[in-house]
């Protein structure tokens, strides 16, 4: 329904953003990392997800499409609710998620205020899983059209997965890949390396 919201940051609160956008107040559920790039008075856009349930509507609201597109991977796991899901990337960045997720680091899950062990495995498990089954393969395929070739190998796979946790498109992971050595380095290295690409770029 809503994409984003555009406007004047009118008011700011812990996990909460209100955003004027000609004359009407947005309030979007936030982040610490989003609340972190807003200033009252001054410009700002969210892209938002909203959530209905029977007795209440609420928009949730994001400084990147990234941290959205986390936001939505993280409520679609059994068990996690948005409030759980805010307190998680309120204490991780999505490219520390991605991590986390790929490397099976309950540990830097459960850092987040609310989230135990048993969910941390279950963020893992089924967020692993869906990645698994297909959502990004690297059997050797171009990626995007783009002619760049992702070497067949599992290092390769599992980083080509932690990179579409974050929302960047097959083509982007696919030139990010490109050039570095899947079989020197660790997975995390490889990780680190493409995103480092990508912020460059």
């Amino acid at each position: 329904m809503f994409y984003y919201v555009d406007g004047t940051v009118a008011h700011t609160a812990p996990y909460l953003a209100v955003i004027d956008c000609g004359g009407v107040g947005y309030a979007c559920r936030t982040t610490n990392n989003t609340l972190s790039r807003l200033k009252k008075g001054e410009r700002a856009k969210l892209f938002t997800h909203l959530n209905v349930r029977e007795d209440a509507m609420e928009l949730y609201g994001f400084a990147t499409e990234n941290e959205l597109s986390c936001f939505q991977l993280l409520i679609s796991v059994s068990g996690v609710g948005p409030k759980a899901a805010l307190s998680i990337l309120s204490s991780a960045t999505p490219e520390s998620l991605a991590m986390s997720i790929i490397t099976g680091d309950e540990k830097a899950l459960t850092v987040a205020q609310g989230i135990g062990k048993k969910i941390a495995q279950r963020i893992i498990l089924e967020l692993k899983d869906k990645l698994a089954k297909g959502q990004l393969s690297a059997g050797g395929e171009s990626y995007g059209g783009t002619g760049v070739t992702v070497i067949p190998e599992n290092k390769s796979s599992e980083a080509a997965a932690a990179l579409a946790v974050l929302g960047y498109s097959q083509a982007e992971i696919g030139l990010a890949l490109k050039g570095i050595d899947v079989d020197a380095l660790s997975l995390e290295q490889i990780i680190k390396q493409a995103l480092k690409k990508m912020v460059k770029g």
